[in-house]
């Protein structure tokens, strides 16, 4: 923290300013109320500073997160999503503990970028209410809601509450072209705030705000809910590993880059299994003061890279900010309409989807757009976490079907023999080498074994597997089957170039035991050609028989 501390103050301030109308809004787009957003940005905003991986996440209450509360908050109550945020923390420490933040990183892109779009729109839809100056109507899903939120406003119109949500969002999304260094979404607030007094609109306010947080407490707690509250906490355990993971990595992205006033930043990496356990302590801690589930949040932690921070200094004095707003400033931030929040979350929905990477990833083939329209189609339809499993189990499929485009089987010449020039091999029409390349896995399995027993008739076959890439169960058992086929059909079979990785599956399979006590097993091509032509030396010597009239190649 002592690299710049002057700048890290200005950095933590101007992130404050930010983050102050985004926790509002998100604190009552989640149902838990403003005062619960708040209190996550305080108090998670603090803790995931000191105890995290990344010298530059800010956390705090996010879309994503909101997107997973809400139904949460409609079954079980204010209550019940504590209990989960609690709950979801100690989930986190565990895999903090059992080293699992490695594996956050296979989440292909287009799954991230499918339900970062996914997200945006529901986000957008529940706003819908607050924009329109209408109570938000009952259900759990946002489009439907929605819905049922313009059908109300249709009876009884009033332009107050959606002029007021447009004008934020509008001053928000152009003044991020002209001047992004400047904090238009608390400008844009204030403007309307001050607007809705001095015009006296009849719009909905936030209402009364305790000054102060609440004594931490944990009578909001019933171990007989754990049970069923079990598998939401596992989800938002999951989206909060998954989104602060992805924040973290950013962050390190925007400091390699050098960000203006970066100073220190610049090249740092975040700890992956540290991130998990600061994430975990401010899930456990802010539930006790009222606070909802927190991740590390991608949009503040851009505009404090951007501000120049350097160290945790930035985020810690962000929380303290805000500390200082909600003990100071607690009658004043509640006038604050409920439609200009829309408006700044709405706006914030817009700015989570970025064109560019998206056409980009539409450009590099139709499997990465089917993912990605797929991912973000059942965020709208599901959940966040419904969604990133259908998004990997697509994903999965489209690698595997690449992978058995990718593995194939060509018949190979043998090595030169020592012989006058121009005259044939003896060992041609009768033995053939087969190389193959790729990864032997079920999804090419098949193919190679099809590819292989479908070839002429040979009296020895030599497998060439010095270029196979990977061997798994199925493709251990086929490799046997193959080699069961041709030798029913009369081909000697020979097997070359192992590697040492290869000889696990195979070995507890059996599949090579019965070649390797008969010596056909061997370590080059050159050996297993030599192994040819005295099998093919001693067949002729026992049956001088043309070779064609044995059932040889034809």
């Amino acid at each position: 923290m002592g690299r710049s501390p002057r700048t890290d103050l200005l950095a933590g301030l101007t992130v404050a300013v930010v983050a102050l109308p985004l926790a509002l809004g998100f604190g009552i787009s989640s149902g838990a109320g403003a005062a619960a957003g708040l209190a996550t940005a305080v108090v998670a905003g603090a803790l995931a500073a000191v105890f995290g991986g990344s010298n530059l996440q800010v956390s705090g209450p996010t879309g994503a997160m909101t997107v997973v509360l809400v139904p949460i908050v409609h079954r079980y109550g204010v209550d019940g999503v504590l209990t989960v945020g609690l709950l979801a923390g100690a989930v986190l420490v565990a895999l903090a503990l059992a080293r699992a933040g490695r594996w956050m990183a296979y989440v292909p892109v287009p799954v991230v970028e499918g339900f970062t779009v996914g997200i945006a729109g529901v986000i957008a839809l529940q706003q819908v209410p607050g924009a329109l100056g209408v109570p938000a109507p009952a259900g759990d899903d946002p489009a439907v809601v929605a819905v049922r939120a313009v059908g109300a406003f249709l009876t009884a119109p009033h332009p107050a509450a959606p002029g007021l949500a447009l004008g934020v969002a509008a001053v928000m999304l152009i003044g991020a072209r002209v001047r992004p260094a400047v904090p238009f979404s608390l400008l844009a607030v204030v403007a309307a705030t001050l607007l809705a007094r001095a015009a006296d609109l009849p719009v909905a306010t936030i209402g009364h705000l305790p000054a102060g947080l609440p004594a931490p407490s944990l009578d909001f707690f019933e171990a007989a809910d754990v049970p069923a509250l079990l598998p939401p906490a596992l989800a938002v355990a999951a989206l909060a590993a998954l989104e602060s993971l992805m924040s973290a990595t950013a962050a390190d992205a925007m400091g390699a880059k050098g960000a203006a006033g970066a100073k220190g930043a610049a090249g740092e990496r975040h700890d992956s299994d540290r991130e998990l356990f600061g994430q975990g302590v401010a899930n456990l801690v802010a539930p006790l003061f009222g606070g909802v589930a927190a991740t590390g949040a991608i949009a503040r932690t851009a505009v404090n890279v951007r501000s120049g921070a350097a160290s945790r200094l930035a985020s810690l004095v962000h929380a303290a900010v805000l500390a200082a707003i909600v003990y100071a400033a607690a009658p004043l931030v509640s006038g604050i309409p409920l439609a200009a929040l829309a408006g700044v979350l709405i706006a914030t929905a817009v700015r989570m989807v970025e064109v560019g990477p998206l056409r980009a990833l539409a450009r590099s083939g139709r499997g990465a757009a089917a993912v990605l329209v797929l991912t973000a189609a059942a965020t709208l339809a599901f959940d966040l976490v419904r969604a990133v499993a259908v998004g990997l189990l697509l994903s999965g499929a489209l690698a595997l079907a690449e992978v058995a485009r990718t593995a194939r089987v060509e018949q190979v010449p043998l090595p030169a023999e020592e012989r006058p020039s121009g005259e044939p091999s003896p060992l041609a029409g009768h033995v053939v080498a087969y190389r193959i390349d790729g990864p032997l896995l079920f999804a090419a399995a098949h193919r190679f074994r099809s590819a292989l027993t479908g070839a002429a008739r040979v009296r020895v076959a030599i497998l060439r597997m010095s270029r196979v890439s990977a061997i798994d169960a199925s493709g251990a058992v086929v490799l046997g089957d193959t080699i069961a086929e041709l030798e029913r059909r009369g081909t000697l079979v020979l097997v070359s170039g192992l590697r040492a990785e290869h000889h696990r599956p195979l070995d507890a399979l059996g599949v090579l035991d019965r070649l390797r006590e008969q010596g056909r097993v061997f370590g080059s091509t050159p050996e297993a050609v030599a192994s040819a032509r005295r099998h093919l030396d001693a067949e002729d010597a026992r049956d001088p028989e043309p070779a064609a009239d044995r059932g040889g190649a034809r």
